[in-house]
């Protein structure tokens, strides 16, 4: 069962997203808060599996109450802002997910289990305005920074796939792949999968 702390300062938006979340067999809502403090507070209490967050709350805003998270529960930022500045804050303080608001139910229960299995979902408008930015060939990082295999890896992650899914593609071990995203984690001083999946697009290795 996925536990899951939802934080909005707008009543109607967390009752809504309870009443989505907890259709779902392996879903649980264990609390919902108005506000960035309460949900720290919360986190804390109920230790959930992941952490839907707004941008926009009183006290502490959804991007400080990630870093703050940060390494103990998965969080997925859910606003009604995309600006690129959010997205690349959210990401850099260890977001697992990032949803505007009209992404759908489906996108909301598909990114809480990503984000539980230890993967990341982004909204597709958001992925596009990334993709944008991180493909420009000015930004380009220096591949030589993974070896081959790694950099087959992270091509592979950048696409969504799973590590099980990377594993059967790669014929490589589930425990192999695990330990070279490890690897290619700690190399390029990167939180998650988002991170590895932003770098591959910047290198260019999605297309490649």
């Amino acid at each position: 069962m996925i536990s899951v702390l939802i934080a909005d300062d707008q009543e109607m938006v967390r009752i809504g997203f309870r009443m989505i979340l907890e259709k779902q067999p392996d879903i649980t809502v264990v609390a919902d808060v108005p506000d960035g403090v309460s949900a720290v507070t919360a986190a804390r209490e109920h230790k959930p599996d992941v952490a839907l967050l707004d941008i926009r709350m009183p006290g502490l805003d959804g991007l400080e109450v990630t870093k703050k998270l940060s390494g103990s529960t998965k969080v997925v930022v859910v606003t009604t802002f995309d600006l690129d500045e959010y997205v690349h804050t959210a990401l850099e303080n260890g977001a697992s997910g990032f949803l505007t608001k009209d992404a759908g139910p489906a996108l909301l229960v598909e990114a809480v289990r990503a984000a539980a299995q230890g993967n990341a979902l982004i909204s597709p408008q958001v992925t596009v305005r990334m993709l944008e930015h991180f493909s420009r060939p000015a930004q380009r990082p220096d591949l030589g920074l993974l070896t081959a295999r790694e950099q087959d890896v992270v091509r592979e992650v950048a696409r969504g796939l799973t590590n099980q899914e990377i594993a059967s593609a790669l014929f490589l071990s589930l425990s192999t792949v695990k330990t070279h995203i490890a690897s290619v984690q700690a190399k390029l001083n990167v939180r998650n999968r988002v991170g590895i999946a932003s770098w591959a697009w910047r290198a260019g290795l999605v297309n490649s």
